[in-house]
């Protein structure tokens, strides 16, 4: 994918991130009224959504400067991440159907992996720029 394709892409993730806070706020906290355990699950979900969408936007901007495979690879873990851990926390809240939750830790783990692979990234996008 093309460094603007992941900046956009990063973008309205980090939108839909503002949007799931205020919804958290002002619908889950105040008028659903969502137990304080549940609400700090969802926070968190919110939360690391935003850090990674801006992940992508990050990877965007390096592949715009000196294009890689190694940040490709990272952008598509962060993604992937996102949807398994942010979306895992939001459809098991909405459902309470077990298995969203279980996917949540591969989420997880894919965000590790992909800010380890953006570093090796960079580093070989430098090296390959000379």
């Amino acid at each position: 994918m093309s460094g603007n394709v992941w900046v956009a892409l990063g973008a309205v993730l980090a939108s839909a991130a503002v949007a799931a806070g205020a919804i958290g706020t002002h619908v889950l906290k105040e008028t659903i009224k969502l137990e304080a355990p549940a609400l700090e699950t969802f926070e968190t979900a919110v939360r690391y959504q935003m850090y990674h969408a801006l992940g992508l936007i990050l990877v965007g901007v390096l592949i715009l400067r000196q294009p890689h495979w190694l940040l490709t690879l990272a952008g598509a873990t962060f993604l992937f991440g996102i949807v398994l851990f942010s979306g895992g926390i939001y459809a098991w809240l909405a459902t309470h159907v077990r298995p969203f939750i279980m996917v949540v830790p591969i989420g997880g783990s894919a965000w590790i992996l992909g800010w380890l692979v953006l570093a090796a990234g960079a580093i070989a996008s430098a090296a390959k720029r000379g």
